[in-house]
């Protein structure tokens, strides 16, 4: 008997914030203290706006200690799940991540906690990418991506990928191609990795606080 599936699941990806091992790029230009606390802040930002689209369910999967201070506050803020991230690498992760939630919903957008320029309107070009394509990646200005996006999906599209490396975008085009899917590309955006892009989370912090006339 076929189940009835809610239409769309967002995942954010985090880390419990332990000083010395979040943000490590950073550092020395902040120092460790300080490269957690902007760890904090930004996984806070992008839970917001995930919220904050009112797109779907928001699921909070996280390495480390799901009771951690931060992932309790993302819960009260609105996170329907708290969920423990398993397997052996990023890829395998996010792999298990999206097929657990593709048993239960049509469409799976998953992001990290480093880029605070996702907000609602990117998803929604997400959202309606996945009309047409199986598969939506967001690519990062590094050759990461900081989004996919997808209705249906394979593990080898997750393998032998670069992780962390200028090569992951690239890599995974290249096994999206090679597993027959096809996928609908976003506009680039920046991910907060190291001091060259503080600048950036400067300024989307400014214009909040314009907006909201602090």
């Amino acid at each position: 008997m076929a189940v009835d599936k809610a239409p769309l699941l967002l995942i954010q990806f985090s880390r419990s914030p332990q000083m010395g091992q979040v943000k490590t790029r950073m550092m020395p230009h902040l120092s460790a203290a300080e490269a957690c606390d902007l760890h904090c802040h930004l996984t806070l930002w992008v839970c917001n706006q995930l919220l904050d689209c009112g797109l779907g369910a928001v699921e909070l999967s996280v390495a480390g200690d799901p009771d951690h201070a931060l992932f309790r506050v993302c819960k009260a803020l609105g996170v329907a799940r708290l969920t423990l991230q398993r397997g052996a690498d990023l890829g395998e992760r996010m792999f298990e991540a999206m097929a657990h939630g593709l048993a239960h919903y049509e469409y799976v957008i998953l992001v990290g906690s480093d880029c605070p320029s996702i907000d609602g309107s990117y998803l929604e070009q997400a959202v309606e990418a996945l009309q047409v394509a199986p598969v939506v990646l967001g690519p990062a200005t590094d050759g990461g991506y900081v989004l996919i996006g997808a209705g249906e999906i394979k593990y080898e599209i997750f393998q032998d990928i670069a992780w962390g490396s200028d090569q992951v975008y690239r890599q995974t085009c290249h096994a999206l191609m090679s597993s027959g899917l096809t996928w609908a590309e976003l506009p680039y955006l920046s991910d907060i990795d190291g001091p060259e892009d503080l600048a950036v989370w400067e300024t989307l912090q400014r214009a909040r606080r314009d907006d909201q006339g602090v």
